[in-house]
């Protein structure tokens, strides 16, 4: 991923959405509004809480924009039928070109499906197309049990047996860390060769 005047140019938006299971991630549209209904999201992202329509959409847009704006990929997790039941987005680290964050929320009407798991497991494998990247990272707070679940079904592990801090909802709360390293080539034509 190149730099060009302080802004990191990002590889091309898929041309095929990334899928997995029974979601793809196809990018953010207007149709997408709904999404900022979810409570949990404006803890985490830059939408305000109890957002008015113009707020949700203008988040919709800032969504839209963070690829052109070399900051990551922002999608819309959706049913194969096309209609969207959550969000994720793979941050590129700025100081780290080797390194990115990953986040997820799933509407609470469609949680309890895997779409998470499924969601993160695209995300994962999209995340591995870009060259640079050798880390991924997940913030998870320790009372979520269903998003820890979803990170070790996709293939992330705890780092690190210390907690950390971040700002969630406006104060520093207690996260836990979870990684996936990228496979090597080895682990990759094991795998391949299982699947025969």
């Amino acid at each position: 991923m190149a730099q060009t005047g302080g802004m990191r140019v990002l590889p091309p938006w898929p041309e095929d959405p990334p899928g997995y299971g029974g979601v793809i991630l196809r990018a953010v549209g207007e149709e997408d509004v709904a999404l900022a209904q979810d409570p949990y999201i404006p803890q985490t992202s830059t939408l305000p809480p109890h957002a008015s329509d113009a707020e949700a959409r203008a988040w919709v847009e800032r969504q839209r924009a963070r690829h052109a704006e070399g900051v990551g990929f922002s999608f819309a997790v959706a049913l194969l039928s096309g209609v969207a039941v959550g969000h994720c987005g793979l941050w590129l680290d700025q100081e780290d070109p080797e390194r990115a964050r990953a986040g997820y929320a799933i509407a609470p009407s469609a949680r309890g499906n895997g779409y998470a798991a499924d969601a993160l497991a695209a995300l994962t494998a999209f995340a591995w197309t870009l060259p640079a990247l050798r880390i991924i990272d997940l913030l998870i707070e320790p009372w979520n049990a269903a998003s820890i679940r979803t990170a070790e079904r996709a293939g992330y592990a705890a780092a690190g047996t210390r907690g950390e801090r971040h700002v969630i909802g406006g104060e520093e709360r207690g996260v836990r860390r979870f990684t996936a390293l990228r496979p090597s080539k080895l682990e990759n034509r094991r795998e391949s060769r299982q699947r025969e």
